[in-house]
């Protein structure tokens, strides 16, 4: 790579590390907290199906608005859409969308954020957000979690209302950490500031009972937004399509930011496709759940420090030097995340078989130098 600085480059991204996880080839893969089941043949067939009916008719631009994709959206999200049996009335007006959660995350920060202005979140927390409000030019502002990172209504109103912020943002099931938040929590971030609340919920589908969307919340609340995305449960990380749900006149003012056209009609199509076969590819999160439930057990067992998730992944501590746990699994043909917290890891749920060699693996490794773990835990 060039030296950055020899260009006129903005000087707060000098020195500035890009988003990355490694990308390698390698028999199990569970660093990026993917869905790990296929698509189905049957949804497969229907989305090449509809997306040959659209090919003649590409050299038209696409539905600006994105119109079907929203009525579609609309029909999942308000019928049961969380575990919990939550259901919203919502329509179409209310509903964003974009090349994954990620692009919807910028547009409300270019929207809202920008030159002299902050955002604040709760760290450790998706390292995207970061990066997405720095990119825009505003000041990002971090408070620490719990030591178990959970958050409080408490301790959340306190720092909000101390920072003033004009983005909040917080992520249920938290990335990557796995904790979830109370309602009450995103009621206090909100009542504690006059700025934009953003519920990062892009692993909403794998939270256990009893833990409904803020999605809930919305109803006199315009200043709060709901992000969500179908590369998780729905297994459609290639796809590329995140959504939000707001109040009307937040997601107008998301038109003022966004690039003309910026969904294709493929990518269009295909997320309407897979919408339609919902209850098909969500049919793997109970599976998947019960492939995080077993690593959480074995780890337990095998001397790790475990920290409950509600999402498809695993955070696991007491790991005496977490980067050489990385290499003995990766020379294993399996890999994991060194996320950067001290003595801890990640590791995401992956197929039965996946999950087994996982788990085998550093049962092996756990056996063969007992030192991997801290001496001290």
């Amino acid at each position: 790579m060039g030296n950055i600085e020899s260009l006129p480059v903005r000087s707060d991204l000098v020195g500035r590390e890009p988003y990355g996880a490694p990308h390698l080839d390698v028999p199990v893969q569970l660093n990026v907290n993917e869905n790990a089941y296929p698509i189905p043949d049957i949804v497969v067939e229907a989305m090449r199906a509809a997306v040959d009916t659209h090919l003649a008719g590409l050299n038209r631009y696409p539905d600006r608005e994105f119109t079907t994709l929203r009525e579609h959206l609309v029909d999942y999200l308000g019928g049961v859409n969380d575990r919990a049996g939550t259901a919203v009335d919502l329509s179409p007006e209310m509903i964003w969308a974009a090349n994954g959660s990620n692009e919807v995350l910028s547009h409300i920060a270019q929207a809202f954020g920008g030159p002299g202005r902050t955002a604040l979140g709760f760290t450790p927390s998706y390292s995207m957000h970061p990066l997405i409000t720095t990119g825009t030019g505003a000041e990002w502002v971090h408070a620490d979690r719990d030591d178990d990172y959970g958050l409080t209504a408490e301790a959340v109103a306190a720092e909000v209302a101390r920072v003033d912020p004009d983005i909040v943002f917080l992520c249920t099931p938290n990335n990557p950490t796995g904790t979830s938040l109370g309602l009450d929590v995103i009621e206090a971030a909100y009542e504690n500031c006059s700025g934009i609340v953003i519920v990062d919920e892009a692993y909403a589908e794998f939270s256990r009972p009893a833990l409904p969307s803020a999605m809930t919340l919305l109803e006199g609340r315009p200043r709060l937004v709901v992000s969500r995305t179908m590369s998780k449960a729905f297994a459609c990380a290639g796809l590329r399509l995140g959504y939000a749900i707001a109040a009307p006149e937040l997601i107008d003012t998301l038109r003022l930011v966004r690039l003309p056209y910026h969904l294709s009609d493929v990518t269009q199509v295909l997320a309407c496709t897979a919408l339609e076969h919902a209850d098909l590819l969500l049919g793997n999160v109970d599976r998947l759940i019960d492939s995080r439930n077993a690593i959480s057990t074995r780890l337990a067992e095998l001397g790790f420090t475990v920290h409950p998730s509600d999402s498809n992944f695993v955070l696991f501590g007491g790991i005496a030097r977490p980067a050489e746990l990385w290499q003995k699994l990766l020379d294993r043909g399996i890999l994991i995340r060194d996320i950067g917290i001290p003595h801890h890891a990640r590791v995401n749920a992956g197929t039965e078989a996946e999950t087994t060699a996982f788990l085998s693996a550093i049962g092996d490794i756990v056996a063969d130098d007992p030192a991997t773990l801290l001496s001290n835990h």
